[in-house]
């Protein structure tokens, strides 16, 4: 009968490390700044007759707070726009510090500029909805965003300003 405990014992100590370590600790959430604009109310809510045309930008950020800690960043920018008129302008930064387990340097900022916009995202689309929605406008439900492909994006970004440089150099 002891076997069987010690066995037991040593098969949970197994699976134990067996188990995959999270990428991502989220220890805060937080709106660190939202701004909204509404210049030409009321009258562009009155003639409400023709849909907006919404320009949306989005910039990642992260910053090293500690070791394996870090802040991410989401910049979100939706500017409605009605013919030549303004409708609105909603800026949002929602940010999260994450902690992270031990990994080379640019897998932590892939991880950290992937996976952390991927969980904040949620919270941050439902406080632009809310915004526009507490401005007079129907809730803006900004669509999911392929954060594999912002990274992609921005690290082909980089690698092509420092081959500019190199060239000029």
């Amino acid at each position: 009968m002891s076997d069987e405990t010690i066995n037991q014992g040593d098969d949970a100590a197994e699976a134990q490390s067996a188990r995959p370590v999270p990428p991502l600790v989220v220890n805060m959430q937080y709106v660190k700044d939202l701004s909204f604009e509404n210049p030409n109310a009321p009258r562009i809510l009155a003639s409400a007759s023709e849909q907006p045309k919404i320009d949306l930008q989005v910039d990642l950020q992260a910053q090293g707070l500690a070791d394996n800690v870090a802040e991410v960043q989401i910049r979100l920018r939706a500017e409605a726009t009605v013919g030549e008129a303004t409708a609105f302008i909603a800026e949002l930064v929602y940010a999260g510090v994450f902690t992270l387990p031990n990994m080379p340097a640019e897998t932590q900022r892939a991880v950290l500029l992937i996976e952390g916009p991927r969980l904040l995202f949620p919270f941050a689309r439902q406080i632009i909805a809310d915004v526009t929605a507490q401005g007079g406008f129907p809730p803006l439900l900004l669509q999911p965003l392929d954060f594999v492909d912002l990274y992609r994006r921005q690290v082909l970004s980089q690698q092509g300003e420092m081959g500019d440089a190199q060239g000029n150099a």
